[in-house]
């Protein structure tokens, strides 16, 4: 077993192991330390049922049901802990997935929660080729290379994380359109947090559409999101995930950002995905 790193700002991939084994005391240590270092792992060629996943999955952490989604169902009634990512519909015409085959914009998972999971795990069981790739970026290295200027302007400010909204910009049920980024319901962040494990600054922005940095004239607030995300998502602090049937991919969700691309509706995409509780509140 072994990690061969990227030549990116992030991401690596673990060779040499079977995870649908049960894992040793080692072999969790060494993913672990490999997570921390790189945030982003890829496990390639590997074959697991729901049970094995959840099992794998728990070796990191608690894990934390899937967020709601706008159809209001669970996917997997047997496997709760499970959120299906796909496009596929079944014989009624109804989806057994999420997110569907458009874009996913760049964001981290249910930071509109107190507390948002501290990790994502997805799975590859089905998925079209040189399609669909899911891209990551460095939320520390973004941090460190900001202005001083821009971090002073966003030192101690909190942001409103949209709860209205999936990454595809689908409206969850129950929600209502707000017009005023002021009245976006959600979690408030630090825009700035620490990494617990290497006591980094990073930044911690959720997802772009109907932000809010609290305190600020919205125009303000809107000019000052824009530079900081277009600086944030830059292509030298990015690794990309280019997806193969039996691929597991695990990232650390607070310490980066993520989008997915569109691919061809006419295709069939399935991934499981499981992700980690959150350990303790977000702070500054």
């Amino acid at each position: 077993m072994k990690l061969l790193s990227s030549d990116k700002s992030l991401g690596g991939e673990i060779v040499g192991l079977d995870i649908s084994k049960k894992l040793t005391h080692d072999q969790v240590n060494f993913i672990n330390e490999s997570w921390n270092e790189r945030l982003v792992l890829v496990f390639k060629k590997q074959n697991l049922d729901d049970p094995k996943l959840i099992n794998f999955s728990k070796n990191f952490g608690e894990l934390d049901p899937p967020g709601p989604n706008p159809y209001g169902i669970t996917f997997l009634p047997e496997f709760p802990e499970i959120n299906v990512i796909s496009n596929v519909k079944n014989e009624q015409g109804a989806p057994i997935g999420n997110l569907g085959d458009g874009e996913a914009v760049w964001h981290a998972d249910m930071t509109y929660l107190e507390l948002p999971p501290k990790a994502g795990i997805l799975y590859a069981l089905e998925v079209p080729e040189n399609q669909g790739n899911t891209h990551f970026a460095n939320m520390t290295l973004a941090y460190s290379d900001l202005s001083d200027d821009i971090k002073k302007k966003i030192d101690g400010k909190i942001l409103i994380h949209d709860s209205a909204h999936n990454s595809a910009g689908i409206l969850r049920k129950g929600y209502s359109e707000v017009d005023n980024p002021t009245e976006t319901p959600g979690a408030r962040h630090p825009m700035v947090i620490k990494d617990i494990s290497t006591n980094k600054k990073l930044l911690f922005l959720g997802r772009r559409p109907h932000a809010y940095i609290v305190g600020l004239e919205i125009e303000e607030s809107e000019n000052l999101l824009d530079e900081i995300w277009k600086h944030a998502t830059q292509e030298k602090y990015t690794w990309t995930q280019k997806w193969e049937k039996g691929d597991l991919l695990m990232w650390k969700n607070l310490n980066v950002l993520h989008k997915r691309d569109a691919f061809d509706p006419n295709t069939r995409r399935i991934m499981h995905r499981t992700q980690l509780k959150g350990e303790m509140a977000i702070t500054a």
